[in-house]
């Protein structure tokens, strides 16, 4: 005789009907009077339980609609809160949920989950650059909804990806600004003597990014081998300093100083060891760039002091950001190797590295046809 396998409360019945087939029963609750449950059916026990297991687990995710379907706006919301939160940093889940609540949620919020589709994603594009979006800002939006709608099917409750079917706008690559190695010199004169000498100096010379060299810790460093470990990043989040751990195996890696920086991190030690002895309530850290006080650097205040070396220098303004282009330049300019200059600066892909570098791979490559053509015509000119 057919009849109901117990389960715990919450986890759904499994049973076998008269016909032989097995069905699970998701409880959803009460609905104007009525008990709404959600039937999955099987060939056998083993497929429904792992079906009811699956379907308890979205429900209780918030992923199971309660009234009607369930809409996109309601997916994003527990997407956000139950897979943003738990698997990726504190700034990616702060960026994307910004991205998520005042501009997904707004335009597309409404829309039935099954029923988007990829004209959905494209006008929300289209309608972002009409209201003054950029391109590069639509396109993270479609990013953010693409990785969403990848949990979606990866749970069952959409059969393919309508955002990954919607092509990107169009971005004008940026044209990258750099030192070249007479600025590079000016730079490194007029930051001489600088209470942060050895930040710009680490900064121009390994490529590090903003985040990455406030996030260094005097643990990380070995001077006497002349070695640098790159493993977390100071970043804000809202309006706290948090520091998170570089989660790629790309972005953690382990550098060679320069001698420059070596010496210019040996002064600097030298010079926080003297501060900290002068400063009654110093708040050890442990990180190499401090304020006065032992504190990490506000990342602001940072990127203004920058701005006054360079002005010092008489340097045209740039990014803090640039340092780290300008490193890279001028290491592909003395002859090494795309793939080397990729590791150093934690590039997930070697194409990162030849795309955003492309100016001056071309001018290599005229270099070497140069070269070749002095060869073989033996004109040695």
């Amino acid at each position: 005789m057919p009849g109901r396998r117990g389960r715990a409360s919450g986890e759904g019945s499994l049973y076998k009907r008269g016909d032989g087939r097995w069905v699970g029963q998701v409880d959803l609750g009460w609905e104007e009077g009525k008990r709404r449950r959600l039937l999955v059916y099987g060939k056998n026990q083993a497929e429904v339980r792992e079906r009811l297991t699956a379907k308890v687990r979205e429900r209780d995710l918030g992923m199971l609609p309660t009234s009607g379907k369930l809409s996109t706006g309601a997916f994003l919301s527990a997407w956000l809160r139950d897979v943003v939160k738990v698997t990726t940093r504190r700034s990616t889940h702060e960026r994307w949920s910004v991205v998520v609540k005042k501009h997904l949620i707004p335009r597309i919020g409404p829309i039935r989950l099954d029923k988007l589709q990829p004209t959905d994603v494209r006008k929300l594009m289209r309608v972002g650059i009409e209201d003054g979006q950029s391109p590069s800002s639509v396109n993270l939006w479609r990013a953010v909804l693409r990785s969403a709608l990848t949990t979606a099917v990866r749970d069952g409750l959409l059969p393919r990806n309508v955002a990954a079917l919607a092509q990107g706008m169009h971005v004008e690559r940026e044209l990258v600004q750099t030192f070249d190695p007479m600025q590079a010199r000016a730079f490194l004169a007029a930051v001489r003597g600088d209470r942060l000498q050895a930040l710009w100096t680490v900064a121009l010379s390994l490529g590090l990014r903003r985040g990455e060299a406030l996030g260094l810790r005097w643990s990380d460093l070995d001077l006497e081998g002349g070695v640098l470990g790159v493993t977390q990043s100071l970043q804000r989040i809202g309006n706290k300093l948090v520091i998170e751990e570089l989660k790629t195996r790309r972005s953690r890696r382990t550098l060679v100083l320069p001698r420059q920086s070596v010496v210019a991190l040996q002064d600097h030690r030298q010079a926080q060891l003297k501060e900290r002895l002068r400063t009654k309530r110093w708040q050890d850290h442990g990180l190499v760039f401090v304020d006065e006080r032992g504190g990490p650097l506000q990342p602001g205040s940072v990127s203004e002091g920058f701005q006054r070396v360079l002005k010092r220098a008489g340097l045209p303004p740039m990014r803090f950001y640039d340092l780290r282009h300008s490193c890279a330049t001028l290491m592909l300019v003395q002859g090494v190797s795309p793939r080397v200059v990729m590791e150093l600066l934690g590039h997930s892909t070697i194409t990162l590295t030849m795309d955003t570098y492309s100016h001056v791979l071309f001018s290599l490559k005229e270099e070497a046809a140069q070269a070749m053509n002095r060869v073989l015509s033996g004109s040695g000119n």
